[in-house]
């Protein structure tokens, strides 16, 4: 069986095709999932749960609180508990809801709480798969990191011909077996990343800081984690958060707090990603009390921090892998490369505020990786998870070859 011991969360939308989540549960639990289906109300106008609690061995959850007893189904706890969550058939309704975080049904809230892969099955009819805001929608879960599973061709219930049929089950089947036979490749890494802002105190109410968010760095623990590496995360004060599991967060305020952090931890490890953005000073007289306005110009005096990268690039010993990145807004490749080689990185993630859509607080990022000799390789516009999958690429590539050159032509 090779889904033994895995538990999937089964989600089902109001469409014709949700007859064929009958046979895909079936599918499921002869391979050994644990399967509990979620569904919409529309839903159970297409297939009732009586169906699909005998075929799962599970009550059907469709309501966010038991009609007879009053009991809440938790939906911050399925989205812990899952390995994988399906959706599957996917409407255009739901794809707009899943994208826009409308979340008027429990599946719908499942979905936003899910720690675990989204895989997602479109059914609809042709028209309504090529309209725009279908194709946007599309476009915007994929940029969230949730796996497409393109409609198939032909014959809709519209009596059309075209692109909108939901995908075989035995497809689907083969689709996760293959996801999770996948094989880990850093299993048995330790890796260090630091992530966030440093605030630096100039009195007890009052910081330097700057835009960072932390999603770069959250998501390259996670792509490493789901890799099977061990992660020490040392974080600024960020919104962002984390419940994946081989993550160790270290949370820190200021730039000393997220060196001293870094210099224990690092001897320790394989390799370090330093996507933090780190203050470059300090206050060097921080006042005890709260700086009250004044009617004259006040003048505060700046001490440099200590440089976390350059501090780890003089520990670093063979075969420890150091990642740096760089925001630049001028001269970007000439400057991130002085950076790489003053520092001692293998290589470093430039990305550029010139670029639309990189940059600080968003969801998406654009990179060039450089390594030694001028060696690089620039990526299109993505979402932050996909430039953590290549970053973590890259880092594979350092792990598993015999030699530092991480770069081809």
């Amino acid at each position: 069986m090779r889904l033994q011991g895995k538990k999937i969360i089964l989600g089902i939308t109001g469409s014709i095709a949700a007859y064929k989540a009958a046979f895909l549960l079936r599918l499921l639990v002869k391979e050994g999932a644990e399967v509990q289906v979620v569904i919409t109300p529309a839903g159970k106008e297409f297939i009732t749960p009586v169906t699909l609690s005998a075929l799962s061995g599970r009550p059907v959850i469709s309501e966010f609180f038991g009609s007879s007893d009053g009991s809440w189904h938790s939906h911050v706890d399925l989205g812990l508990w899952a390995d994988a969550m399906l959706v599957t058939p996917a409407t255009a309704s739901s794809l707009g809801k899943m994208a826009n975080g409308i979340a008027d049904n429990i599946l719908i809230t499942t979905y936003l709480s899910a720690k675990c892969p989204v895989f997602i099955a479109p059914a609809m009819d042709l028209d309504m798969f090529t309209h725009p805001s279908t194709q946007k929608n599309i476009s915007v879960l994929k940029e969230y990191g949730n796996i497409l599973l393109d409609p198939a061709v032909g014959e809709l219930a519209s009596g059309l011909e075209g692109k909108g049929r939901m995908e075989e089950p035995e497809n689907i089947l083969e689709k996760l077996v293959e996801f999770f036979s996948q094989k880990k490749k850093l299993l048995n890494k330790k890796i260090l990343v630091t992530t966030g802002p440093t605030f630096e105190k100039l009195d007890p109410v009052r910081f330097l800081g700057n835009y960072s968010s932390g999603k770069m760095g959250y998501a390259i623990a996670e792509e490493l984690a789901r890799q099977g590496a061990k992660v020490v995360l040392v974080s600024g004060p960020v919104a962002v958060s984390t419940r994946k599991e081989g993550i160790e967060v270290l949370p820190v305020e200021s730039a000393a707090e997220m060196y001293q952090a870094c210099v224990t931890h690092f001897p320790h490890c394989d390799g370090a990603v330093m996507s933090a953005a780190v203050a470059d000073f300090t206050p060097a007289n921080p006042d005890s009390q709260k700086t009250k306005r004044g009617k004259k110009n006040l003048t505060i005096e700046l001490q440099p921090t200590k440089d976390i990268a350059a501090a780890l690039g003089q520990m670093k010993k063979a075969r420890q892998l150091l990642v740096g990145f760089a925001l630049e807004t001028t001269d970007e490749l000439a400057n991130a490369q002085k950076k790489l080689e003053k520092k001692n990185l293998d290589f470093i993630v430039l990305n550029s505020l010139n670029d639309k859509g990189a940059g600080f607080g968003g969801d998406t990022n654009k990179i060039t990786l450089l390594g030694k000799n001028n060696r690089r390789k620039a990526f299109e516009l993505k979402s932050k998870k996909e430039v953590a999958a290549d970053i973590v690429e890259m880092m594979i590539s350092f792990f598993s070859k015999n030699t530092t050159d991480l770069f081809y032509d």
